[in-house]
């Protein structure tokens, strides 16, 4: 028996099992006094959760009668990292009935399943038991919130709790960067890293990946090399992640020379870093040497692409409308088995209709194994760009004569066939059945594509008023949609309405600043023309002197 315990014991400290070792253990431990006790139940439950069985996870907890806090936030986040959130939150509310208290790990796990089920007001709920629990200037709770906060959109409520938390550690300073990175607030990133260093908090890798992920206006690419810069002098550019994070940046500017040399310096470059280079490559349209690091990769001991980057390398082609790389990754596809992976054919049936080949999408569609609604997206998505919206359509109907059932990027794929069509009675009618039968609101998309497809028509005034029965703030995508339009159509007016509420918004405004001055060009507005192209010449960014001087330091 003491043999068998101790045999167990060094079972159970191996970082993972198999489904076959994990019930052999479990069969072991019921044979023992210690299958009831919950360090062992707690043990097992994990080996069944990082097999995704959770219906073996679920019994043996059901089955231990004393259940301590580490059960309770095991199966908690089990169900929570498989997305069975409300099985989770249902679980949460059993323990609060329970004699077990939860402590931060149980919040931080539940407050995950919340922001990842999109459920604000559940997270809420959870924000005010944590307070009500005494543990509301916790640094794990408080990471938790920031990051659900931060994920929901509401960043300044994100602000609002980091704020509070006494002695911040570095995940949480990293977490309230990344937030505002996520957001495009690239300013208030470099403030918030401006007083981190102030409080004599050193960063780390990941608050420099943080810092470069709100970088995305070509405006901004200073402020991304003298990021680099810093990483320079502090030695970071050399791990991976940030290497990776680096080479991305200069990729998404398309300054492939950038790119490639912080990546030639990296030792053992991951996928990410080789899916940005050849991505990057392939959106400046050079598949030459886009062909030469996919090749390079496949050659690479104990590396091949895999299905994100294969899927990544498709969309950059699709984007350039060029499939002569596409077919090139379409061989390599077929030789090596990931024709039956539903994210690559999709990938291949989006490359194919956006390059005009849309008889080749449809034959990727026709010889998958399994169709499923990613896959009936990417072809009523592809359809539609070629004007075919009669068979986009016609694949509607088909995807739910076989059951499935649609998401929003269903409709969002529909709406952009109706807008290449002109069909302004059926884009309504999407809406409508949208909304009234399969219970999904619009966002943002959505309402991009049916303002598009109402000013286009020339019903700028349906394009307006349907604008301001829209919750505010009003997504600058939507505005640029009915600017776009008011641009065709010549309405100053209206674009002069438009423009007011974009520029209220100093990213709104840097997103459409070229936009907007043309239209006051036309209509001889030169003063304020003036003023946007002095704005787009001229733009000031604090925190910078720190990374141009070795000696400056805030």
């Amino acid at each position: 028996m003491v043999f068998q315990i101790h045999s167990l014991l060094s079972e159970l400290s191996k970082p993972h099992q198999n489904i076959l070792k994990t019930k052999q253990l479990h069969a072991l431990i019921s044979k023992t006094h210690l299958s009831l006790d919950p360090f062992f139940s707690t043990k097992l439950l994990r080996f069944y959760a990082l097999n995704h069985d959770l219906r073996s996870a679920r019994n043996l907890f059901d089955k231990t009668p004393q259940r301590s806090v580490f059960l309770w936030n095991s199966i908690i986040r089990a169900y929570a990292q498989a997305h069975r959130f409300n099985h989770a939150l249902l679980l949460f509310n059993d323990m609060l009935a329970s004699e077990t208290k939860p402590d931060h790990f149980t919040y931080a796990s539940v407050t995950r399943a919340c922001y990842d089920n999109f459920d604000l007001d559940g997270m809420r709920l959870v924000h005010a038991r944590v307070v009500l629990s005494g543990l509301g200037l916790d640094s794990i709770c408080g990471s938790a919130l920031v990051t659900g906060y931060s994920k929901l959109c509401l960043v300044e409520e994100a602000s609002k709790v980091f704020h509070r938390i006494p002695g911040k550690d570095l995940v949480l300073w990293n977490v309230m960067v990344l937030g505002y990175g996520n957001r495009g607030l690239v300013n208030k990133g470099l403030e918030l890293f401006s007083w981190m260093r102030h409080m004599g908090q050193k960063p780390d890798g990941y608050t420099l990946v943080a810092l470069t992920t709100g970088i995305m206006d070509y405006g901004l690419l200073s402020v991304g090399q003298g990021i680099h810069g810093f990483c320079l002098k502090t030695g970071f550019d050399c791990t991976v992640h940030v290497g990776s994070s680096l080479v991305s940046l200069y990729s998404r500017f398309k300054c492939m020379d950038s790119a490639n040399t912080v990546f030639r310096s990296l030792i053992q470059p991951d996928l990410v870093a080789w899916s940005s280079l050849i991505t990057g490559y392939c959106q400046c349209g050079d598949y030459e040497k886009a062909s030469f690091y996919f090749r390079k990769l496949n050659m690479e001991k104990g590396k091949t692409a895999d299905s994100i980057l294969i899927s990544a390398v498709l969309a950059a082609t699709a984007q350039s409308a060029d499939a002569r790389f596409g077919i090139e990754i379409h061989g390599y596809v077929v030789r090596h088995g990931f024709e039956s992976t539903v994210m690559v054919s999709s990938a291949l049936i989006h490359m194919y209709c956006k390059c005009g080949f849309v008889d080749l999408g449809i034959r990727v569609f026709e010889t998958m194994p399994e169709r499923s609604v990613v896959s009936y997206n990417s072809l009523i998505l592809g359809l539609g760009l070629n004007g075919l919206a009669f068979k986009s359509f016609k694949m509607f109907d088909e995807m739910l004569g076989i059951n499935l059932k649609p998401d929003d990027s269903t409709f969002s794929a529909l709406l952009s066939a109706c807008c290449h069509a002109g069909l302004v009675d059926d884009g309504w009618e999407v809406l409508r059945r949208m909304v009234s039968e399969f219970s999904i609101q619009p966002k943002t998309e959505h309402n991009v594509h049916m303002v598009k497809l109402l000013g286009m028509a020339g019903k700028m005034e349906d394009a307006y008023n349907l604008i301001l029965c829209l919750p505010k703030p009003v997504d600058s995508g939507i505005l640029g949609a009915l600017l776009s339009c008011c641009e065709v159509h010549g309405n100053s007016e209206l674009a002069e309405a438009i423009s007011q509420q974009l520029m209220e918004n100093e990213a709104q405004k840097s997103a459409y600043r070229v936009m907007i001055s043309n239209i006051h060009a036309v209509h001889g507005r030169w003063d304020v023309v003036q003023t946007l192209r002095d704005d787009m010449t001229v733009r000031k960014f604090p925190g910078l002197s720190w990374i141009e001087s070795g000696n400056t330091k805030f």
